[in-house]
């Protein structure tokens, strides 16, 4: 098998695989309804790119592979079957796109995109040259996906749709679990099954490395987890195996330090560190990431360097913007914890600054499932602008996000159907003392964008 077709390559998940694909020789071909930067990038990097349905690439691939968006009744999954093409999903593919490599999968219901990108930056200062998959391209890297010399295949390990399911494990992490995609998962115990069996596909003694501090997580915990499978937990928690101290923000760098308590040998401090990001959140990451490479036999205070200098990946709490006042911030939240936790990094960055909330509700089930929440978590901001729904996979079903508005305090949110409007709306009220953070897995950098010409366009400055 040489040749795969991709269906939905533009999106970050099947992008990356088309990458390592590239790398690994394979001829890839693919298709998307839309010429994304993932879309572009690929067809730069040598991939047969189609915008739109394309049957005729399907049928000249040994192998297609569909995204979880693409229905069954897709022109292209059509034709391939027909052919009696095998057409699987991301799932069924992922031993085959790992073989070969000792497999670190990081799953978790928040923050597993930050960890991944930090833990393979952390690896590549200790010249572990790594192939990776991640959900976002890491700055410092320039790409979201790569194959390389190294015995590691680290992957962000994906729930939906029980992509997670395809890997086999020498090492995971959990950094968190709290029931996320209703459309997959209905109830919490759906979603903790799903995990219970992630942690169950590792190797014969794998490791499984977790989050000490999270109740979803000692939930998982209690379950009927494989006896072979060591279970190494890290937090702030005094009982965690890897225990954060000396948590401090400076205004600048989040600094805390890591020892190993739990082990045959005496507690070990393994290091100071310091990381950009703002908020707790981000400290817990970076300390799993940490985790992981003592549990592979690294040094963590020789990847105190790289943490130190870590820039982020591409819209995880991404600063675009800054001029006059004004600061313009893109980020993936798309849960209530993920708004709450990046709402409130915003403050600890720029206390002294107005915060506005601009938020993109993602899918219709999850909208109306965890509506109270965001109604929660949105009120960290002094303003909340809310953004039709991004639907991405689901049908329209009729609601809007102004059930969440009605749930909040009076005058402190706006539904906003229209994208101009909104924008305008912001861009009236600024007053040179503010942080716009865009919350959005769908639209948001594009709302930026127009927000941002607004600005500069009445500044008298170029775009």
């Amino acid at each position: 098998m040489k040749r795969v077709h991709l269906i939905g390559i533009g999106g970050t998940g099947m992008s990356a695989i088309a990458v390592v694909l590239l790398e690994k020789g394979y001829q890839v071909s693919g298709s998307d309804l839309t010429a994304s930067a993932y879309f572009q990038m690929v067809s730069k990097r040598g991939a047969q790119v189609a915008l739109g349905h394309n049957p005729q690439l399907a049928l000249r691939a040994d192998l297609v592979v569909r995204s979880s968006a693409v229905r069954d009744d897709d022109p292209e999954v059509t034709a391939a079957r027909a052919a009696g093409i095998p057409v699987i999903k991301r799932e069924g593919f992922l031993s085959e796109l790992t073989w070969g490599k000792e497999t670190i999968a990081v799953a978790g219901s928040h923050g597993k995109t930050t960890t991944t990108a930090m833990l393979i930056c952390m690896l590549d200062a200790l010249t572990y040259d790594p192939s990776f998959i991640v959900g976002a391209e890491i700055k410092e890297l320039g790409t979201n996906a790569r194959w390389d010399v190294g015995r590691h295949f680290v992957i962000e390990a994906d729930e939906y749709d029980n992509m997670f399911l395809g890997l086999t494990p020498q090492v995971s992490v959990v950094t968190n679990i709290e029931h996320d995609h209703p459309d997959c998962f209905p109830t919490m115990e759906d979603y903790l099954h799903a995990f219970e069996n992630f942690i169950n596909r590792a190797v014969p003694n794998g490791k499984t490395i977790l989050c000490g501090d999270d109740p979803g997580v000692a939930a998982l915990m209690k379950r009927d987890l494989r006896t072979d499978i060591a279970l190494i937990t890290y937090g702030f928690s005094e009982d965690c195996d890897y225990r954060i101290s000396d948590y401090a923000w400076d205004g600048s760098a989040s600094h805390f330090s890591l020892t190993r308590v739990k082990s045959h040998r005496a507690p070990e401090k393994l290091g100071e560190f310091a990381l950009r990001l703002p908020g707790k959140h981000n400290v817990a990451n970076a300390a799993a990431a940490l985790t992981v490479v003592d549990v592979l036999g690294g040094s963590p205070a020789d990847c105190a360097p790289s943490l130190a200098e870590y820039a982020g990946t591409e819209r995880r709490f991404e600063i675009v913007f800054e001029s006059a006042g004004e600061v313009l911030i893109n980020d993936y939240g798309h849960h209530p914890t993920q708004v709450r936790a990046t709402l409130s990094a915003a403050r600890d960055l720029f206390p002294h600054k107005k915060i506005w909330a601009v938020w993109e509700p993602h899918t219709f089930t999850r909208t109306e499932t965890l509506k109270a929440e965001f109604a929660r978590a949105l009120e960290l901001a002094d303003a909340v602008m809310i953004t039709r729904i991004y639907a991405a996979r689901e049908a329209d079903d009729g609601f809007t996000p102004q059930a969440v508005v009605d749930l909040m305090p009076q005058g402190k949110a706006q539904y906003f159907p229209d994208y101009a409007a909104l924008v305008e709306a912001i861009s009236q009220q600024l007053c040179g003392n503010d942080v716009v953070v865009f919350l959005s897995a769908g639209k948001g950098p594009q709302i930026c964008a127009l927000l941002r010409e607004r600005i500069l366009s009445k500044s008298g400055e170029e775009a």
